[in-house]
């Protein structure tokens, strides 16, 4: 390989690896998001109580897509109409 082929290489390697736009660091991968317990626990702490027994939950979106969510964690505030399910879907 000449030298401007070894340049061209590494200028397309260094722009794959950049996840964001100029100046912005280089990351060896992309981060997959991820959970914030602290705040999902915090969020009905006050007057939210947790329903035991339900042991399955499916939630149907507009495109026909299924949520499934086994053995959740269901908490109500009854007071307000709101409710958190919570687990691995």
């Amino acid at each position: 390989m000449d030298r401007q082929a070894k340049i061209d290489k590494l200028k397309a390697q260094v722009d794959s690896i950049r996840i964001g736009g100029k100046g912005s660091a280089r990351r060896k991968k992309k981060l997959a998001g991820h959970h914030n317990f602290k705040e999902a626990g915090s969020q009905l702490k006050d007057s939210g109580e947790v329903i035991p027994g339900i042991e399955e939950v499916n939630m149907f979106k507009d495109s026909g897509e299924v949520i499934h969510f086994n053995n959740p964690k269901v908490q109500a505030s009854l007071q307000s109409n709101t409710f958190a399910i919570s687990g691995q879907s």
